[in-house]
């Protein structure tokens, strides 16, 4: 058998070229897609260290703010943006941020900064953040107080309210409800300690409140769930308010004042003080208040509350109509009666005596509403008196008070006009009134109170918080203690 063998020339050498093309061609794209991760990789870790160097930029303001709460220039005295190197932790500089800070808008403490991050070894890359930072003003709260105090039935309360002492709560709370204690021997009855926040209120289905002491409300127990009074809850103890710390500075306001024109000092002789009447065109009238209205026979003062009297005007002379200040100030150095209604302002009316005696401190009444035209932040008003603010004998039937009231040394409430008995006709007509609704917040450094245990005073309280003074207070309102917090912050770039 013959074997014949047949040669073809050039197939390996084909054969090899083919393989050695896919080869290359594989190598090729391996070499490139490898070469594009580690691009990729490197463009990631840069973002990476541009975002954190922006975020940097950031925390330093914040930290240069808690130093110098009012320097929004970096400390240089002059305009931005400004730069800052970054380093790494070996000291190596790594790349910058660049800082543009906006400060807060007249009757804010809302701070923007913006922060861009870049990196040296990549000049393409940069990231950009914005944050805004605020400090809360003292009107964090609906209701503070630095004493013990009673909410009764017929209070609705929506915000916060915290007591330095003990809170006795028979109405219905729409938020937290705290004290700076664990537990209190509750002034309005007898028995033992009870819970720092607790209720008299029978718990469902009963109705109405138990005046006795509640064992159910006091130590060795736990607080029960009573979502039907503490609709969000309860929390005790938690730490004080520092009154004395963030009291506004009634002098400087009076000197701010003095500066704008709007000062009006101590009446004298037998004047009672000054009526001030609010207007939407950016106005106020002042009057000088001449007598007040007398109390009906009988109706006298029986509880020992001092400057105990009507505070309702019945004869008063207009001094002029003025112009709202550019500061917003009005600083009165006597007591002064208020109301009207303002649009697009933002006010701040102040009633102190100096030097400061306690038997002779002036205080801030209303017989009438003191209105918003504007409830989205635009319109802002404060009452700041260095004795207590009233609600007055001959007060509205149904009274609005927008603002946020301040009692630095006083109570915000109203005084006892008691109860016809018998043939004596005592406070009659005006001992009740119905419904009191309180637009904002109030600071009391005494109890609070516009109704009284017997029935008389406001039957209906009313206090809704207006969250837009917590960042953009009234003009000199005091802020809190607090520092910077962070209000937003988002990723531009």
């Amino acid at each position: 058998m013959t074997t014949v063998f047949y040669k073809i020339k050039g197939q390996l050498s084909m054969q090899m070229l083919i393989y050695g093309g896919l080869i290359t061609i594989l190598l090729s794209g391996f070499l490139i897609w490898t070469s594009n991760i580690v691009t990729s990789d490197l463009k990631f870790s840069n973002r990476t260290m541009a975002f954190s160097i922006a975020q940097a930029g950031v925390e330093y303001y914040r930290w240069h703010l808690a130093h110098a709460p009012t320097d929004y220039q970096d400390g240089t005295g002059g305009p931005g943006p400004y730069t800052h190197d970054y380093y790494d932790k070996n000291n190596n500089l790594v790349g910058q941020f660049i800082l543009e800070i906006t400060p807060p808008p007249e009757g804010s403490t809302i701070v923007t900064i913006k922060s861009t991050g870049k990196v040296l070894a990549d000049s393409d890359v940069e990231k950009i953040i914005e944050a805004k930072l605020g400090i809360p003003s003292f009107a964090k709260y609906a209701a503070v107080l630095n004493a013990n105090v009673r909410f009764g039935e017929g209070t609705e309360v929506f915000g916060e309210v915290h007591s330095n002492g003990g809170v006795h709560f028979d109405g219905t709370a729409h938020n937290i409800v705290s004290s700076a204690l664990s537990e209190y021997n509750d002034p309005d009855h007898s028995g033992n300690n009870e819970f720092s926040v607790h209720t008299h209120r029978n718990a469902p289905p009963q109705t109405g409140t138990d005046s006795s002491f509640r064992p159910l409300e006091a130590p060795p127990n736990s607080p029960q769930n009573r979502n039907d009074v503490f609709l969000v809850g309860r929390e005790f103890p938690v730490p004080a308010v520092d009154f004395t710390g963030i009291t506004a500075d009634l002098a400087q306001i009076k000197t701010d004042a003095q500066a704008d024109n709007r000062y009006w000092g101590p009446a004298g002789g037998s004047v009672k003080g000054y009526h001030i009447v609010l207007k939407t065109n950016d106005t106020f009238d002042i009057y000088k208040v001449n007598t007040l209205t007398s109390p009906p026979n009988g109706c006298i003062e029986v509880l020992g509350q001092q400057d105990w009297g009507t505070w309702s005007i019945e004869t008063e002379q207009l001094l002029g109509n003025y112009t709202f200040a550019t500061s917003g100030l009005i600083f009165v150095e006597d007591n002064v009666w208020i109301n009207g209604q303002i649009n697009t302002a933002r006010i701040t009316i102040a009633s102190a005596r100096f030097p400061d005696n306690p038997s002779n401190r002036p205080a801030i009444t209303f017989n009438n509403d003191l209105l918003y035209t504007n409830y989205d932040g635009q319109d802002v008003i404060a009452l700041i008196a260095q004795g207590n603010i009233n609600a007055g004998y001959v007060s509205e039937d149904d009274l609005r008070i927008d603002g946020a009231l301040f009692a630095q040394n006083g109570r915000v409430g109203r005084y006892y006009y008691r109860s016809p008995s018998g043939q004596q006709q005592r406070c009659s007509p005006y001992h009740i009134r119905q419904t009191i609704t309180l637009y904002g917040m109030l600071a009391s450094n005494q109890r609070y109170g516009f109704a009284y245990t017997d029935g008389t005073g406001y039957q209906n309280r009313n206090l809704v918080y207006d969250p837009n003074l917590l960042y953009s207070p009234p003009p000199s309102f005091p802020l809190t203690t607090d520092s910077y917090e962070v209000l937003s912050w988002k990723e531009l770039k």
